[in-house]
Parts: structure tokens; C-alpha cells; sequence
């Protein structure tokens, strides 16, 4: 056992109100987990991880910790928090590989999950936990989502999701890979054909235009597109991106790992949206980063800006009128992903917003009875851990409409 975690978890105070865990979207009981942990109770304090969070292994990789739980331990006001990520992940890891799965009795109730992201996969398992009898339908070859195609492995491995599909299997949880719903399929069809309740959980994987000259260019991508399929695409010596997202750093840190020598990502202003420690590492990369730098459009050179002006305080109080070019054989847009279209065009009776995210009633139930949504699908672009609690929320509103026992909906 690596002796810095178990110095970490001897460092915890065990608050009697842990601002950690009340930070927290899913609220993960973080004193519980560690005293158990100190404990030795390895297996029990996993199960608990998963119990609460079944994306857990993952988001104790993938999370803002700094802005959730790390970042509120009281040990950090005068000095060093708690690094419960790095207990969570030795848990929840060593969780994976030893969980043992009991079938749930079944009640009946035959549900579709849309969508295998962190929102679909969550919904799967509980909905199983249940005792439903779950379907995932997936676009592509294999489960996971984002946590699959989004976000590289060298930050995520990929081994992760494959040891929880193990687990889903045995849960006996079924999944229809390479199944587009929207296309051949619709949602209206599952619910014919016997399906109680559908879930859907298929994420913002359309990505957002800039509306600037040059986007159809041979030479530009977007960069969520780009993250998919990173060895199918090349990128030049050069490669410029547009935004300064977790979706910007994946990039810019995939592109130095697959060719590019000189990458710069620029911001529109001074607010650097991504996680602090996904800038630390893009930069520790070689990656350069540029602030009021707002996108005009795209020529054979590369990217042109107008320049932001800034106060003493560091706003913008304005930008150059003229354009400053700059040198780039690739270029990657990453600002900001929506929901695609597909399923409100192919589903009479489906609403979305001017956004493109499903509506949604306090049961997270769409407009279309019987069929639910959570994660980004309704949020816009959120971390895992908020599709995860979204799910959760989604999946107790499922039970409910299905009319299984309270208590299995209380502890969805």
C-alpha cells in the first residue's frame, strides 16, 4: 500500500460537519470512507464508493477536486488538504477488481437506457440494483462515452470502464453496441415493443460552432470530434486551439502526443474555464496558453484575433478593431459542446430548449411519458460526477413511475 495515502487518510480530522463531503455533487460520505479505510475495511469502504457512486474509480481521476472535494477540507485554509482522491482511487480500484455481484430479484419492469456515458451507465446499474431488467442501446463499438472517447487515456485508462462492464455483465445488465437510436430505431419504438420506461442519456457530443470565416477549412477541427479518433486525423508542426475548456487541454495535450511540436491554446479573456490542474499539466506539456484572444476566423495562415483590452483589474475593457494573425497549419475549435438533434426530430412529442437539452419535470421525466434524461443531455456540458448525480435523480424518478417499492427508489 503506498505509504503517502495511508499518511493522507491519518491526516483527515473526521469532521463532525465535513465541508468535503457537503462540496461534493454526490455527496460521497469522504470521513466514513477513510475511517474505514484506516481501518482495513478495504472492501466495505468500495462498496460504499460504489453503493453512493458507481463511476467512482473514474471520478477519482476525472473530478475538479480542487473545486469540490479537496478544495473544501478545512486542512486547507493554513496549509495542505486531504488528497482523498488518491485514497478514493486505491479504493475504489482495488473495489473493482474484487466486487462481487448478486442479481437482484427481478420486478418486472423491462427499461432501455439510451446512451452508455457516465449518466447511462449509472442509470443501468441502479435501475439493475432494482431488479429491472436493463438494455443498453450504443451508437458506437463500445460502452462508456465520454469516458471512453472523450477524454484521452493517458489521463483516463481505459481499463477502467472494461473492468465495470465485466461487472454489468454478471449484473446481467445487456448491451446493443453499434445501435444509433434515432436512426433505424426510434425511442417511440422501444416503448412499443415492450420497454416500461427509457432512459436517456446521450450526452452533448455536438460540438459548437465559432461562426467565424474558415470553420469548413481541411485544416481545422473541433477539437471534441478530434478526441474521438485522435490517430485518424493528422495534425501539423503548428496546431492553434480555440478555448481554454477541459475539452481545449485534452486537445492540446493529445496533439503534442501525436505529432505537434508548437501548440498554443487561446482564451477569450482572462477566465480559464478548465480545471487548474488540467492547465498545469497542459503547460507542463509545452503547451502555451494566451488570454484575450477573441477568434475573427481562419485563413491559410491560421487563426486571426481581435486583441482584448484590459483594466488594472484584469478585465476586458474592450478589443483592437484591427486583426492579429497568427501561424498555425492546424487548427482546433473547442468551445463548448450542445446536444445533438436526432432523437427530438425523430420523436414526436420530445422538447428541447433553444439550447438543444431535453426538457425535463422535477422526476427529470421529458415531455414524452415514459421516457427520462439526465447528464448533459439536459444540463449542457457538466463532469461526470454531475451526470452521475443527475442519473441517480432520473433513476428515482423512473421507480417511482413504474411503481416499484419505495425503498428501492430511495436508495437509487
Amino acid at each position: 500500500m503506498p505509504i503517502h495515502i495511508t499518511e493522507e487518510a491519518n491526516r483527515c480530522l473526521n469532521c463532525k460537519v465535513p465541508q468535503c463531503q457537503k462540496a461534493c455533487p454526490v455527496h460521497t460520505p469522504i470521513p466514513k470512507v477513510i475511517q474505514m479505510f484506516k481501518q482495513h475495511q478495504v472492501a466495505e469502504a468500495g462498496q460504499m464508493l460504489f453503493d453512493n457512486n458507481p463511476m467512482s474509480a473514474m471520478c477519482s481521476i476525472v473530478c475538479n477536486h480542487e473545486a469540490q472535494c479537496q478544495g473544501h477540507c478545512v486542512l486547507g485554509r493554513k496549509g495542505s488538504p486531504v488528497h482523498f482522491s488518491a485514497i478514493e482511487n486505491y479504493v475504489s480500484g482495488t473495489y473493482l477488481d474484487r466486487m462481487k455481484v448478486q442479481k437482484a430479484e427481478p420486478n418486472g419492469k423491462k427499461v432501455a437506457v439510451v446512451g452508455s456515458g457516465p449518466a447511462g451507465l449509472t442509470a443501468a446499474i441502479k435501475l439493475a440494483e432494482a431488479g429491472c431488467d436493463v438494455t443498453i442501446f450504443e451508437r458506437s463499438q463500445c460502452i462508456g462515452g465520454v469516458m471512453e472517447y472523450g477524454i484521452p487515456d493517458f489521463r483516463l485508462p481505459r481499463s477502467y470502464v472494461d473492468r465495470l462492464h465485466h461487472h454489468m455483465d454478471e449484473m446481467g445488465i445487456h448491451v446493443r453496441a453499434n445501435t444509433d437510436v434515432g436512426d433505424s430505431i426510434r425511442l417511440q419504438d422501444m416503448l412499443s415493443d415492450g420497454y416500461d420506461a427509457v432512459f436517456v442519456g446521450t450526452g452533448a457530443g455536438r460540438a459548437r460552432k465559432l461562426g467565424t470565416p474558415g470553420e469548413t477549412r481541411a485544416d481545422v477541427q473541433f477539437g471534441i470530434d478530434y478526441l474521438v479518433h485522435p490517430t485518424s486525423t493528422q495534425v501539423g508542426k503548428t496546431v492553434a486551439v480555440i478555448g481554454a475548456g477541459n475539452v481545449a487541454m485534452d486537445v492540446a495535450r493529445t496533439v503534442l502526443r501525436h505529432g505537434a511540436e508548437q501548440v498554443t491554446l487561446y482564451a477569450r479573456s482572462n477566465h480559464i474555464s478548465a480545471n487548474s490542474d488540467e492547465v498545469e499539466y497542459t503547460e507542463l506539456d509545452g503547451a502555451e496558453i494566451l488570454c484575450g484572444y477573441a477568434i475573427a476566423g481562419i485563413n491559410d495562415e491560421g487563426p486571426y484575433f481581435h486583441v482584448a483590452e484590459f483594466d488594472e483589474e484584469g478585465n476586458v475593457t474592450g478589443y483592437s478593431e484591427d486583426v492579429e494573425q497568427r501561424q498555425a497549419d492546424t487548427t482546433m475549435i473547442c468551445v463548448s459542446q450542445m446536444p445533438k438533434n436526432r432523437l427530438v426530430i425523430t420523436t414526436p412529442g420530445l422538447e428541447a430548449d433553444d439550447r438543444g437539452r431535453l426538457v425535463v419535470d422535477e422526476n427529470l421525466m421529458t415531455t414524452m411519458p415514459g421516457i427520462f434524461a439526465a447528464g448533459d443531455v439536459i444540463s449542457g456540458p457538466k463532469t461526470v460526477v454531475h451526470a452521475v448525480d443527475g442519473a441517480k435523480q432520473a433513476v428515482a424518478g423512473m421507480l417511482r413511475y413504474l411503481g416499484v417499492a419505495e425503498e428501492a427508489a430511495v436508495e437509487a
